[in-house]
């Protein structure tokens, strides 16, 4: 999950005929703090310091790296990466620095965290292992892949964007509720209003998900969420170059996602990226990860030629 958690949109009207859709609608609660079955965790030492990873799958399978959102973490994807190890790949993820068990990672003291330093360790994870591999980043996590696939496009096989703001530059502008306040009002601020709606669970998180959601909190580094707010309150712009770069791409997103669907359809257009939509909120990879798992699937086969 990130700071933006929706609940489930568990309609059946108009999807009977949809696998995916009808696993999707009865995917048991589970425990979000015990990792499934084959899961392996290691600990990364990228340069902001160590990062707490996981990993799905054959590690000789093509390389798949999902990467997580503020005030999230690796089981986010607990119930996607094994769909997606089982199709064939190898599956990793890892809480960014100052987030969860990442909370000794950052920058030096007196420095704040910056989007060269979430870059730096991206591209220091991917070059540890199989490269180039498909890279997925989360919410503000799509930021930081769109950077490094700057930076070192040979790492890349795709990229997908699932729930990333549409809108580089004052990336809340388009966010109804708190749109018009984030001009005004601090990262720090902005940062404990979702945070405090997190705790509250004003998104209704189910009851095997909510304890993981809240006990993050504990650990994780307040000074990086207020960080990476102020960092998505001046996304970059790279639609151009992203665009002209003949990556297989997808946008994935919710229905009922904070931003406007109308806006995630025109940035997959600008960019040339696959489009998807699904009845859930921002967080697709917990609510719907059947779907999500069949177009990623989709997506790598088309970018490895399969």
């Amino acid at each position: 999950m990130t700071i933006w958690e929706r609940r489930r949109t568990r309609g059946t009207t108009g999807d009977e005929g949809d696998s995916a859709a009808v696993r999707d609608r009865t995917e048991p609660d589970i425990d979000w703090r015990i990792l499934p079955p084959g899961a392996r965790s290691f600990q990364f030492d990228a340069p902001s310091g160590a990062l707490a990873a996981v990993s799905f799958g054959d590690p000789d399978d093509e390389r798949v790296v999902v990467v997580p959102g503020a005030t999230g973490s690796k089981e986010d994807f607990i119930l996607v990466a094994p769909l997606l190890a089982a199709a064939g790949y190898h599956v990793e993820s890892y809480d960014l620095a100052g987030q969860y068990e990442s909370a000794g990672a950052g920058p030096p003291t007196g420095e704040k965290f910056d989007y060269d330093l979430f870059v730096d360790d991206l591209l220091a994870f991917l070059n540890a292992g199989q490269a180039p591999a498909h890279v997925l980043g989360y919410s503000f996590a799509g930021f930081v892949a769109q950077l490094a696939y700057l930076r070192q496009p040979e790492m890349f096989l795709s990229l997908a964007f699932l729930g990333m703001p549409p809108q580089p530059g004052q990336s809340f502008r388009g966010v109804s509720w708190i749109g018009p306040l984030s001009y005004v009002i601090t990262p720090h601020a902005i940062a404990g209003l979702l945070i405090w709606g997190v705790k509250w669970n004003l998104n209704r998180a189910a009851p095997g998900r909510l304890p993981l959601v809240r006990e993050r909190f504990d650990d994780t580094v307040r000074a990086s969420v207020d960080d990476i707010i102020g960092l998505m309150k001046s996304a970059p712009d790279l639609r151009p170059e992203l665009a002209a770069s003949g990556l297989p791409m997808l946008v994935a997103v919710g229905s009922h996602d904070l931003w406007p669907v109308q806006m995630q359809r025109e940035l997959a257009e600008f960019i040339r990226a696959d489009f998807r939509e699904y009845p859930t909120g921002h967080s697709p990879c917990e609510t719907t990860p059947h779907q999500l798992a069949r177009d990623l699937v989709a997506l790598y086969r088309r970018a490895s030629g399969g």
